[in-house]
């Protein structure tokens, strides 16, 4: 019970002190317009470090879905490594393993592994072999 006092009196004194102070010095002369620049400074801050990348984020995952092409290596949500066999509108065709072909809806393919991870994972073969 002690806690929930102490932790309503700092909310007490958080929220209602900048409203004192901004009552001061509205009385002083400062425009309406300065309460609203905590708001202002909260929706750049959002769109800066949350909305931004995760805009950026989603472009380039459909960049990827759209580049999708026959014999690209791919990974779905689901964690499976495939093939591609077909690209028909929004179900992709992926080849599993031998005589298993799969078809999934475009947007579960998380990411297309390059070149480069190709070349690794055959080194790693060769190293374990």
């Amino acid at each position: 019970m002690k806690r929930f006092v102490n932790l309503f009196v700092v909310l007490v004194v958080v929220f209602m002190m900048p409203s004192l102070a901004f009552a001061q010095l509205s009385s002083a002369g400062l425009s309406s317009l300065g309460g609203l620049l905590p708001l202002v400074f909260i929706f750049i801050f959002f769109y800066l470090f949350l909305l931004r990348p995760q805009q950026k984020k989603a472009k380039e995952h459909r960049n990827l879905l759209n580049s999708l092409k026959k014999d690209d290596r791919v990974i779905t949500a689901g964690g499976m490594y495939a093939t591609v066999s077909s690209v028909k509108g929004s179900v992709v065709e992926v080849k599993v393993s031998d005589g298993v072909c799969v078809k999934v809806a475009k947007q579960s393919i998380s990411a297309v592994i390059e070149k480069k991870e190709k070349e690794m994972a055959k080194e790693h073969d060769v190293i374990k072999k």
